[in-house]
């Protein structure tokens, strides 16, 4: 391969295909499966049972597939999977799972993880997510697709957070955040749907109405959660966009982001 750089340090046991591109020092370990056109920019460490598919770009300083920070981990086997078109910028952690979980921390496709993000063991991160600098995801949080976290915002351990959801800078939830909510400040709060985030998306005018008529039912009545979750059902599903939600709602295991 003459792609790699003379520096880069890549170990014979890895399956890398000819056309990845790998970068001055960086450090590519035994387990380690690299799909066609990516690109590992200088000072890349990658290591661990790392699955990387096509067309993926790892800033400098990014590190994948290291152990979990997690005091029970005793070096079990454990993996990192990360599909096609990411981008992972620099000083972006991505740590492998752990076995008292699916012990596969998961990335899939399409997403844009900016500088100092940390994805911790055992998360699930779906498609089209952003990730502003240096956010921060507990262990075990699962990410919804077309998830925005602004900058320095985090999720606690075992949070889901929903698909089409926004998360405002600084902002830190500690429940479950359904599908299509914004929420701000520390802890978070509510504050409306993702109306723009949706209408780039074609959610048409009937979806946007049956959207902004569940978010009511959740947070601008006295009704008890599994009272709005009947509410929001009977609303009947056009598309797909109720189903969401009220999967969701039916699924949260820490409760779901308030009012204060």
């Amino acid at each position: 391969m003459t792609n790699i750089h003379k520096t880069a340090i890549v170990s014979p046991k890895s399956n890398i295909d000819d056309s990845v591109e790998i970068g001055a020092y960086s450090f590519i370990g035994d387990d380690v499966v690299i799909g066609k056109n990516t690109i590992i920019d200088s000072h890349v460490v990658i290591k661990g049972k790392t699955k990387i598919g096509q067309d993926n770009h790892f800033y400098p300083f990014s590190s994948i597939g290291d152990d979990p920070q997690d005091k029970k981990y005793l070096n079990e086997d454990t993996q990192v999977e990360i599909g096609d078109r990411n981008t992972i910028r620099e000083y972006t952690t991505i740590n492998k799972g752990t076995i008292q979980d699916t012990g596969v921390t998961r990335m899939g496709n399409d997403n844009w993880i900016m500088a100092y993000v940390h994805i911790a063991h055992d998360c699930q991160i779906g498609n089209n997510t952003i990730f502003a600098n240096n956010t921060t995801l507990g262990g075990h949080v699962e990410v919804g697709d077309y998830v925005i976290f602004g900058g320095f915002s985090g999720a606690h351990q075992f949070c889901k957070i929903g698909a089409h959801s926004f998360l405002g800078m600084y902002s830190g939830v500690a429940r479950d955040l359904p599908p299509y909510v914004i929420v701000m400040g520390q802890p978070a709060e509510p504050r409306g749907i993702n109306l723009e985030g949706i209408k780039r998306r074609d959610f048409s005018e009937d979806q946007i109405r049956n959207i902004k008529s569940a978010y009511k039912a959740l947070y601008m009545s006295d009704l008890r959660l599994e009272e709005a979750t009947k509410s929001i059902q009977d609303l009947g599903d056009i598309n797909g966009e109720i189903n969401i939600l009220v999967d969701f709602l039916r699924n949260t295991t820490r409760g779901i982001v308030r009012k204060g």
